[in-house]
């Protein structure tokens, strides 16, 4: 079988995010993050850098997966940690044969990521 890559892009404003609060906003936090990202991006005073940040990586990997025509793929199951350097790193555990990779990166105002899956 041949290796297929698709890649997928996404950026949006920050500002979208800033007024999300943990508790009054729960119902809408938890159809996109799990409670590990919650925790991680909420310990920060630039929790809605954060909260952008790993949106676009979602929406990033959605759309890259869309070429696979894989749809059974929620935000909520793709989840985002941080290597000890920082670097993000994605896992879907409903799909572990998937390589993802991921780059994210922020300004004041915009926050974009770019996945990369390789489907061997």
């Amino acid at each position: 079988m041949d290796t297929q890559i698709s890649i997928g892009c996404d950026i949006e404003e920050i500002s979208r995010f800033s007024g999300k609060s943990r508790d009054k906003d729960a119902e809408f936090l938890s159809r996109i993050y799990t409670d590990a990202e919650l925790d991680y991006c909420y310990k920060s005073a630039n929790f809605a850098q954060h909260l952008c940040g790993r949106y676009c990586v979602k929406e990033a990997v959605v759309k890259a997966l869309s070429e696979f025509d894989i749809k059974d793929v929620y935000y909520s199951d793709i989840e985002v940690f941080n290597k000890e350097s920082g670097m993000p790193y994605v896992k879907i555990e409903k799909h572990p044969d998937l390589k993802v990779k991921v780059s994210l990166s922020h300004c004041k105002t915009y926050a974009t990521a770019t996945a990369l899956i390789i489907k061997e």
